[in-house]
């Protein structure tokens, strides 16, 4: 168990209405160099911020998010919002990042579609989007896109980084790239490198797409796009964030609206009918090209090749941070084999490091559920941080 278990923290109360920011950063004759060589200027980046930054600047805490997700963390833009922030369970007055103590601050990836810079940005050469001429990116990129940001909020030293998925990628790469900006480091349901089943599952992805008549080598209108390929990748994706045990639990082979077998091409299935119903609606809100770019990224990413020349343990001999990572049993995306070799890299390195597997039987996506355990570790791990700090 890991020495920041404790008793479960107020669930708390929601930040309320909130508001996307917009930084432009690298402005001319400034740029931003990509790990591709390109180089990118200047960039927006979409975010949001929660709490208040103290005097001395030392509360921070970046919130990275996941390969679906974006700056909208917690909170509401209006009333009527259907729903808050992808993480508001864990972000608020008396949550685990609460936002009394702490200064929370999350940003649209660079490469996204959600008011950052990306390939359906404008490029301001031809006046036209971007679509596939936008440079390669890698999670690298992204993260020095981030450090820019936090600069520009006049923070230079984070109290913590957190993040699940790509997201934990992110935080990763903060922790070797930018040691002496993090204090904490708190990866959740992530890897250092893609297996090659998640490379597979990706690519599988990624060819929906592209195989689209309507993707048209990236050079597609807002209203025109490939939807059918960008709804059948989403499907793809959203059954490696799932486990059987909640499939089953959920769907099991129950037919949709009816009792017995129709023998035809329709959704029969509920399981089916809802993965349908997934990849429409991401189709509504997600940019196709977005998505080819950011799982490009994650496959990409490769903490040891890239900071420790093969070795992980020399890759995180560079960072400084104390670390709390998290996984979870029913992630067979990225397995708890996967958490444990960080772990053991980072003991042979001689860093803090503390570990928590949790149980849970809702696959990868368990860490964006509410979940006692993952509140209390979290909770924990700040006041921690910030009485070190004090």
């Amino acid at each position: 168990m890991s020495e920041y278990a404790g008793s479960f923290a107020s669930p708390g109360v929601s930040v309320g209405k909130v508001e996307k920011l917009f930084a432009r950063l690298a402005e001319p004759p400034g740029v931003l160099a990509t790990e591709c060589g390109a180089g990118l200027g200047p960039v927006t980046l979409a975010y949001e911020t929660y709490g208040r930054l103290n005097a001395d600047r030392s509360n921070a805490v970046l919130v990275c998010h996941a390969l679906s997700g974006d700056s909208h963390l917690a909170g509401y833009y209006r009333e009527d919002d259907p729903k808050p922030g992808w993480w508001d369970l864990m972000v608020g007055p008396g949550k685990g990042l609460d936002t009394e103590r702490y200064f929370v601050v999350c940003a649209n990836v660079l490469g996204g579609c959600m008011g950052s810079t990306g390939p359906g940005s404008e490029n301001p050469a031809t006046g036209r989007p971007f679509g596939a001429t936008f440079p390669v990116l890698t999670i690298g990129d992204m993260v020095k896109a981030q450090k820019l940001l936090v600069e520009h909020l006049g923070i230079e030293r984070l109290l913590a980084v957190v993040g699940g998925s790509m997201g934990g990628m992110q935080v990763l790469e903060w922790a070797v790239r930018y040691p002496e900006a993090v204090r904490g480091a708190v990866p959740l349901a992530t890897t250092t490198k893609h297996s090659a089943l998640a490379i597979a599952f990706n690519e599988v992805a990624r060819q929906a797409i592209m195989t689209d008549p309507a993707w048209r080598g990236g050079d597609y209108s807002a209203d025109e796009p490939p939807s059918h390929g960008l709804a059948v990748a989403r499907m793809i994706g959203h059954i490696t964030y799932l486990s059987d045990a909640a499939m089953r639990r959920k769907f099991d082979r129950r037919l949709q609206d009816r009792c017995e077998i129709g023998y035809t091409f329709e959704a029969d299935f509920q399981v089916a009918s809802y993965l349908r119903h997934q990849g429409q609606k991401f189709v509504e809100r997600f940019d196709a090209n977005s998505f080819l770019y950011l799982t490009k990224a994650t496959d990409y990413f490769n903490l040891e090749n890239a900071w420790g020349g093969g070795s992980l343990t020399a890759a995180f001999s560079r960072a400084l941070a104390r670390f709390l990572i998290v996984s979870y049993t029913s992630d067979w995306l990225y397995p708890t084999y996967q958490s444990k070799t960080m772990v053991q890299a980072l003991k042979k390195a001689g860093k803090k490091v503390s570990f928590c597997e949790i149980e849970a039987d809702f696959g990868h996506d368990a860490f964006l559920l509410p979940s006692e355990r993952l509140t209390s570790l979290i909770s924990g791990f700040l006041a921690t941080l910030a009485r070190e700090e004090a």
